[in-house]
């Protein structure tokens, strides 16, 4: 995170909170709770990262998940998956086993309904809140602290969350009981995986067709064409660069989550199944990690 902070926090009460996962959205996220006041225990599987994260922040470092949830009022999380958020949830080091009764447990990883509603239900049984919180805004967004979080559970853990999460949120939204946050992000892949094959479709022939592209982007961008992957990934994609931002394995896994979901509900995904396999395809060039973007590279 940049030394010149641009982030300016709504004032809040100071509280005791725990980031668990230093990844690059949990890092900065963790680093602006810091920022804006709030006493900040941090736990990560690698060592060398909760150390990074101590050097550069006011705060502590713990060796398991429950000994940095201990006493706290809330307990963020952002890790990898569904498994991974068992892992420093439950057990006896995961965070549940640290936390007192009254504290509230927000978690911001992209990971299923499914586990969202189990853990909410485990929370319960030690009278502790759980709220599922996945975030869109990327990379950039967390270290911006400008994140979207789509919120799912009970409206009291929501209000008392919320002023605490502001740190890093531009938009902090309750939209339904528990598992509707993963619904909702969801929602937002589709569309997004959707968007990103429009534009490399068009990209692409327009750069078949022998036009200027950032001049033709500069034109249909001020219409109906308009959308956030056309203004931030544009102009990088016809100059055929994608080692940046959120990464094609990323979203696959996404939209795995998706598929599954559309299996139990019965939604018809037609195009974002054949976007899945497209991903596919880059992966299988070697773009794991290249940017969503990179869907043009099949069409190279």
């Amino acid at each position: 995170m940049p030394s010149t902070n641009p982030k300016t926090y709504e004032p809040t009460a100071s509280r005791k909170v725990a980031f668990l996962g230093l990844g690059v959205m949990g890092f900065p996220m963790a680093g602006h709770l810091a920022l804006a006041g709030h006493q900040v225990t941090v736990y990560n599987r690698s060592a060398a990262k909760r150390d990074a994260w101590t050097q550069e922040f006011k705060g502590f470092a713990a060796a398991t998940p429950r000994e940095a949830a201990a006493g706290c009022d809330f307990v963020f999380c952002c890790v990898g998956n569904d498994d991974d958020l068992r892992s420093v949830v439950l057990g006896d080091d995961g965070a549940l086993a640290g936390m007192k009764a009254g504290a509230v447990l927000i978690d911001h990883t992209t990971a299923s309904a499914n586990v969202a509603r189990e853990l909410h239900a485990e929370a319960a049984t030690k009278n502790i809140a759980f709220v599922d919180a996945p975030v869109s805004g990327g990379q950039a967004g967390a270290q911006n602290g400008m994140l979207t979080v789509m919120c799912g559970g009970e409206a009291a853990a929501f209000d008392a969350a919320r002023p605490v999460a502001m740190a890093f949120s531009r938009a902090f939204t309750l939209l339904g009981a528990s598992g509707a946050g993963q619904l909702a992000k969801m929602v937002n892949q589709i569309a997004i995986a959707g968007l990103v094959q429009g534009l490399s479709e068009a990209i692409a022939f327009g750069q078949k067709a022998g036009l200027d592209m950032e001049q033709v982007l500069e034109v249909i961008g001020k219409g109906a064409a308009q959308s956030w992957q056309m203004d931030n990934r544009g102009k990088t994609m016809i100059a055929d660069k994608f080692d940046f931002g959120f990464a094609v394995d990323w979203m696959r896994k996404d939209l795995g989550l998706v598929l599954d979901e559309a299996k139990r509900n019965g939604a018809r995904l037609p195009v974002t199944a054949l976007v899945d396999q497209f991903y596919a395809d880059v992966q299988q060039m070697g773009g794991n990690r290249w940017d969503t973007s990179s869907l043009i590279r099949r069409l190279r």
